[in-house]
Formats: structure tokens, sequence, C-alpha cells
């Protein structure tokens, strides 16, 4: 058994689109829509046919009100792992990402935090190697 794709809520798939691709660096995996209905994912260009990110629109309530709570409660939708995240923060804040806080060392890592202009909070981490 594997992780294949996991979902993200997003209130805007195109606006997601544009901040997931051309801001965060991943690529557009698979973008195809069948009525109102419109399956989009992005992956890493690192791992292209890895674990996809469906942005998924928020247009039911239980979406909504998910994304909402996770996001007033300072909670990131998603994480993902960088090795060099002095650098990634460098190149996502001069892409126009608004950050909620910078590197930051914690317990066994470092972590950002930063706005996806579509509703959620993104944690950036980097392991540390001991």
């Amino acid at each position: 058994m594997k992780i294949k794709v996991m979902s993200l809520y997003v209130e805007d798939q195109e606006k997601a689109l544009h901040f997931y691709t051309e801001v965060l660096g991943f690529v557009k995996k698979n973008d195809f829509s069948q009525g109102p209905y419109r399956w989009l994912t992005v992956a890493s260009p690192e791992e292209p046919d890895g674990v996809e990110l469906q942005l998924a629109l928020n247009n039911n309530p239980a979406a909504r009100a998910y994304q909402q709570a996770i996001f007033q409660q300072n909670q990131p939708a998603a994480m993902f792992f960088t090795d060099d995240i002095k650098g990634d923060y460098e190149r996502i804040k001069a892409r126009g990402a608004e950050f909620t806080m910078p590197p930051t060392d914690v317990t066994a890592s470092t972590i950002a935090m930063l706005k996806d202009t579509c509703g959620n909070l993104v944690q950036l981490s980097e392991l540390k190697r001991w």
C-alpha cells in the first residue's frame, strides 16, 4: 500500500494552480473536467511520478468549514519538506508569497509558514541532520 494522492481544499482552483506551480515550483500533473467538476493535481518536479496533491474546490459546506477552522487555528493544511529551507524561503518570498513565520528552528527541524492565497497555511520543513 502507498499514498498516491492527497487532497487540499482551495477557494479557487485557477489561483491555486498558479500558486502551487509558479510560486512554490510544483508541476501540473492532471487537469480535466466533467461538467462543473475539475480534477486538478500537482506534483514535485523532483518526483513527478510520486505523490500528487489534489487542489480540490471547497464548494461544499463541510470542506469550507474544515478549511476555515484549521486556518483560524493556525494549523498548516499541508507540509512540504526541503533540504534548503532558507534558500526556498528567499525564492518563494521573492515570488510574492506571504509568510506568517520565517524559517524558525524547532525541535529536530527548521520550519516556515506561509499563506497559499487560497485559504490555507502551508508549512515548509527542513529536518536537522545529526
